[in-house]
Formats: structure tokens, sequence, C-alpha cells
């Protein structure tokens, strides 16, 4: 037989296992593992609608040491077949063997590396797969290492060795919703895992994922940041953020309104067509189209051009010039396409590489304050109060309603009212003055009497409660020696009951 027929009998391992399975599926597992047969034709004769099958118990282990014994021939045949073909012939066929000195040339290497070889520190040679040499966006499914003390910020530079490749890119964090839409997360979360969307080589699906943010050895915290899987691959990131547009009314026809201030070009409003809208005072609508020239959108000066990004919107009540209006969208987030190998075989080893560094390090490096939003600073919200119209009731409804919710028209008077003079200012005479002086001195006295009267009430509630206390300890202790005499004469006649 020829070598090469020998090398395409061979049944391999896999070859072995789908046998097996395809035997196993055959057979009828019960709680015994027997094989079911049918009854014979002699039993069929009795009833045809009652079947009787008997069991027996196959010989598996024969079945699996035949398929050993064969595979093992098999491999025997291969290796003598081998063992009589010439180095150069068996290289062509077989490959180079396991534990073979190889000689590998590689061109277009930079002089950097032959300048800083160290032969100590050898280097590792892999194979990349033809789909890997592509560079795209990846999907990871990352999570922060428990040890890492601090969280990882969105779109700050890491390291990630990935397979055989290491690089520094700058990943954009996400967690997927109950509708499946990617949200954008400025920091990962804690205890949990989340998304990673980076551009870099692509790696095959399952592929696991080391992260660090600097390669320096002098650190005296941990120093893997995230660990992750790769989830998928493609070609577009599918990261989506909150985004919500402020907008005020410029002009109101009844449930139509005219918004400015919310869109920067009549383009935009083409956009958001459709687009549900809502007020403060949560009154909802819906953006319609671009304001037109005809209805409200005019020029200031005469032949100037009309002002973009006014949209004419629907509510379902009026609104008033007062109101705020918001629309809430999503809007799509750019992972940045940035990735940088790292080159740590092209300097010294001594030196430790470094990349892109972070914004905190750049502000810590160059003394810059952290920017401070004024807008997001909380500040005591002061709103002026609202004056409201007079209600004016028709005529024809006033003579329907009861009296008392009839408005009360009264004339105005040229002269105060006597209320109105008293409230003003009332002179006194002399002897009411005096009157009045000492009815405030009586209601002093009568006040400081009261107040005499009800301290020797609260001294006298204190030496009660003080001798309360004290008859309480001593009625205590009397029971408690009654009790203790009651126990010692019971327990004296329990012991001579015991004793007769």
């Amino acid at each position: 037989m020829n070598y090469a027929e020998n090398l395409i009998n061979l049944p391999s391992l896999n070859f072995f296992w789908v046998l097996w399975d395809f035997y196993i599926t055959a057979i009828d597992i019960d709680n015994n593992w027997n094989v079911k047969l049918l009854s014979t034709p002699e039993e069929d004769t009795g009833n045809e609608n009652e079947a009787k099958f008997h069991r027996e118990q196959p010989n598996e282990s024969n079945y699996i040491d035949k398929l050993k014994e064969e595979i093992e021939l098999r491999k025997q045949m291969n290796i003598a077949e081998l063992n009589d073909l010439d180095e150069d012939t068996r290289l062509e066929v077989e490959g180079f063997r396991t534990g073979t000195y190889l000689r590998l040339e590689v061109h277009d290497v930079p002089c950097e590396m032959v300048e800083h070889f160290d032969p100590y520190h050898p280097i590792l040679v892999g194979g990349v797969g033809l789909g890997e040499e592509n560079v795209g966006y990846m999907q990871a499914r990352l999570k922060r290492h428990r040890w890492h003390k601090k969280v990882l910020k969105t779109r700050d530079p890491i390291i990630v060795s990935v397979g055989w490749r290491r690089y520094q890119t700058t990943p954009v964090y996400a967690i997927e919703d109950l509708n499946g839409r990617h949200r954008m997360l400025k920091y990962t979360p804690e205890h949990m895992h989340c998304l990673a969307m980076f551009w870099g080589p692509l790696a095959p699906p399952n592929t696991g994922i080391v992260a660090v943010q600097t390669l320096s050895n002098n650190q005296a915290t941990f120093r893997i940041t995230a660990t992750a899987v790769v989830v998928e691959f493609n070609h577009a990131a599918r990261i989506v953020k909150k985004i919500k547009l402020v907008g005020y009314p410029c002009k109101i026809f009844k449930k139509t309104a005219l918004i400015k201030d919310m869109f920067t070009s009549d383009l935009e409003v083409a956009r958001f067509e459709g687009a549900a809208i809502r007020t403060v005072s949560g009154i909802r609508g819906q953006v319609k189209k671009v304001a037109k020239e005809e209805i409200g959108n005019q020029p200031k000066r005469k032949g100037g051009q009309i002002k973009e990004g006014i949209a004419r919107c629907t509510f379902e009540d009026k609104i008033l010039m007062s109101d705020i209006v918001f629309l809430r969208a999503w809007t799509q987030v750019e992972v940045p396409q940035f990735y940088n190998p790292l080159t740590t075989a092209l300097q010294p080893r001594d030196q430790t590489w470094k990349g892109m560094r972070t914004v905190a390090e750049l502000r810590r490096e160059h003394n810059l304050p952290i920017p401070v939003n004024k807008d997001s600073l909380y500040k005591k919200i002061e709103r002026k109060p609202r004056k409201f119209n007079p209600l004016v009731i028709p005529k024809s409804l006033q003579a329907n309603l009861p009296f008392e919710s009839k408005p009360k028209h009264t004339p105005k008077r040229k002269r105060l009212s006597f209320d109105d003079r008293r409230q003003k200012g009332v002179v006194v005479e002399p002897r009411e003055r005096k009157i009045h002086a000492l009815v405030q001195h009586l209601q002093l006295m009568k006040t400081e009497k009261i107040k005499k009267r009800k301290h020797k009430e609260g001294e006298k509630r204190k030496v009660l409660e003080a001798e309360r206390a004290k008859e309480e300890l001593v009625s205590k202790k009397r029971r408690r020696e009654e009790r203790r005499d009651k126990y010692r004469t019971q327990d004296k006649l329990n012991k001579k009951i015991r004793r007769a």
C-alpha cells in the first residue's frame, strides 16, 4: 500500500468521536442502558398489537477497544511508511516535526531592533490568521479588575494584549439596554461587565484580552486594569448617547407654535421631522416642518435673509411664550480610529515604552485645573411670582351662577370707610391712656402670679416623686423578703415529704 493511501485512510480522533456519537444516538437509552430489539415472528403470531421486546446488554467495551486498536494500527503503519522515506520527501509530506531547530529570515526589519537586540530576552514568534491582518472595530465584553482601584474612563488610552498583538487604543464603553440599544457609559460600572468598542487589528471571537494603562514596573498598585473577551468585530460602531435640545417659542397660533434656538439649520429641522417634544409644564407635541416665510418667519430688515432653524410644531394644548420646549433624542457616538502598536523591541530594555497619555496626566503635568461648567453646579432656584390676569366671567354665565359665586362689583368710594380710617390711626385721650396702662399692669401682675404658682407646683411635684420612689424601693425590698421566706418554708416542706 502507498504511504499517501495510509495517511488518507487514518481515522482521526475526531472521526472516532463522530462514530461514537452516532452509535450512542442509535441506542434507545433507558435506566439500564439496554438495547431494544424487535420481537421474533413466532411471538408476533400470537397477538399483533402486543409486541414483546427482548433486551440484551450491548458489548460497548469491545467496540471501543476495536476502534482504538484500529487507530493505533494505522498510526504505526504511517510511522513505518514515513521512516522509509528520505528527509526531503518526509519534510514535504509531514512538515516540520516538533523539536526541530529552524532558521527564520525576516524582511524589512528596522535598524533599531538590531541595535538594541538582547539575546537574554527571547522573541516569541507566532502565526497570524488571514482575517487578523485587517483593521476595524472590535466589540469586547469588559470588566474592570476588582484589585484595580480606579474606574476606567471612556476614550482614555489603555494598552491591550489581544492574541499575538499588543497595542494602545482608546475604547468607548457602553451597556446594552432592554431595547437592544448600546448606550455610551462615561465610566466603567462597578462589579459588572460592560461593552467596549475600540479600533485595532481584528481578532476572532472568544479571544481573551488583558488591559493595562502603563508598562512601568515601579507601580505601587495593581497594574492590570481590566480583562475582556472579544464578542464580535465589524466595520461600524453602533453606540449612541442621549441628547436634549432646548427651544423657545417665538410665535404662537392656537395649538401651533414656531420654536427657535432648538435647531441651527433647516436641514436639522428636516432630519427631526416627526420627533416628539414636550414643554416644562407637560404639554406634548410634535415637530412638523420648517417654518415658512408667510407664517411668521420673516426677516427683521427689509432685504435680509430668513433666519434658519425655526421649526413649526403642534401641541395638544396652547402653550405660553414663557414655556421651554425640550426634544430628547439619541445621537451616534464616534469611536476614535486610533491604535498604536507597542515597539518595545526597538528600544533599550532599561527604557519604558510611553504612548498616549490620559487627560488627567496632562493636567497634572501642566498644573491645569479641572474645567467647571457653571450650568452643572447646584444653585438656588429663584422664580418670580407669576401674575395671572383677572378672571372674566361672561354675563350669560353670570346669570346662571349662584349668588355666592357671582362677582360683586362694588363702586369705588371717594371717602375712606370707618374701618379704613380706624386702621390708619386713632387719637387716644389722656384718661383712656391711663386706663389702658392700668389694664396692662394688672395683666402683668396676673401673668407673674401664674408663673410663681406653676413654679411652686413643679417643686412640690418633684418632692412627691422622690418620696414615692423611696416608698417603692422599701416595698420592693419587703416583697423580696416575703417571697424569699415563702420559698424557704416551701422548700423545707418538700424535703420532709421526700424523706417520709
